[in-house]
């Protein structure tokens, strides 16, 4: 593929997440704009364009996709289609960002791997938190040894339900399998802990897990626990609530060493809190406004032939593997 001196973005989706965390990234990394935005809502399409002065709006996402003033496609829509649109794009010989998960199963980033090795167009991944200034000081504080040879590592997660959960007439899209895959709220936070985790220890080779409804809000399950081996021998747990009552919410992942240990949340951004012999410490690290920002410059880079992102569909599809082994719906 030829490197591009300007990537042109398309966007498939303009919801909440293209708003702050990503959409106004794309126009003020060097290299990059935004020419094209696609809803199946007209009235969204076109109010998203002019609110964020993108030129062209579309209700059809294979005319997005053939816009020949399109090179590169931003794809923001739930999980279901993601798999869908990254074929469509790549087909179409055009670069792919697409959000987390990569798809709504295993087997469906099996596909996208496929695809993309065929055509040669890459697909990379929005596991943005990788490249975060307060990530990156986790992964520091890990590899430098201060907290010795790791020994384990713990994901805790617990909020109450939203108020938007009681709607049974009109779900949240994240409560609907066949939108959002299998897990419901699981499948969309548990990736970037999950992410993280295998970043700093490797491929997660064995989980477990056991899943349950538990307060009858919503048909997808509320409560989730599992355990997991790293291939580097590491092993750990994790446990997710999403109908926990306010005084249990906890946003943690603990990793425990064998001269000390680290925590830190994934979500909220509290103060990493290092303990060991010699001292108790919580260290703040701030994080860009636009959170995606930091990738985004280095997919577009990447294009752009100045450097190489591996925020990509190969490594993001282990993710995929771990939370359909978790949830007991892998199949080959």
């Amino acid at each position: 593929m030829n490197s591009f001196q300007t990537v042109k973005w398309g966007f498939i989706g303009c919801g909440e997440v293209t708003e702050k965390k990503s959409g106004p990234a794309f126009g003020k990394v060097e290299g990059s704009q935004v020419v094209a935005v696609m809803s199946r809502n007209p009235e969204k399409a076109e109010s998203y364009a002019q609110r964020h002065h993108i030129g062209k709006f579309y209700t059809d996402a294979q005319a997005l996709v053939d816009d020949p003033d399109v090179n590169a496609i931003y794809i923001a829509t739930p999980p279901s289609s993601h798999s869908t649109y990254a074929v469509m794009a790549m087909r179409a010989g055009k670069p792919v960002y697409v959000e987390k998960p990569l798809a709504a199963s295993y087997n469906d980033c099996l596909r996208v791997n496929r695809i993309s090795k065929l055509t040669g167009v890459p697909c990379f991944v929005a596991y943005y938190r990788r490249y975060l200034p307060y990530f990156i000081r986790v992964r520091e504080i890990v590899k430098s040894g201060i907290i010795g040879k790791i020994l384990s590592c713990q994901i805790r997660f617990a909020v109450p339900p939203r108020e938007l959960d009681y709607n049974r007439t009109n779900l949240p899209w994240r409560l609907q399998p066949d939108i959002a895959g299998g897990g419901g709220y699981f499948y969309d936070l548990a990736p970037h802990q999950i992410d993280l985790l295998q970043q700093m220890f490797g491929d997660i080779i064995e989980a477990e897990g056991f899943c349950s409804n538990m307060a009858g809000i919503y048909k997808v399950e509320d409560t989730i626990n599992a355990c997991f081996k790293f291939h580097s021998g590491i092993t750990g747990a994790a446990s997710w609530c999403f109908v926990a009552h306010e005084s249990a919410r906890t946003d943690r992942i603990s990793i425990v060493g064998s001269n000390g240990s680290i925590s830190f949340s994934v979500f909220d951004y509290l103060p990493i809190h290092l303990y060991t012999e010699n001292q108790n410490q919580l260290i703040s690290v701030p994080n860009p406004p636009h959170v995606q920002m930091p990738l985004i410059q280095e997919v577009v880079n990447h294009l752009r032939g100045i450097s190489t992102c591996e925020c990509d569909s190969i490594s993001a599809t282990s993710v995929n593997w771990v939370m359909d082994k978790i949830l007991g719906m892998f199949k080959l």
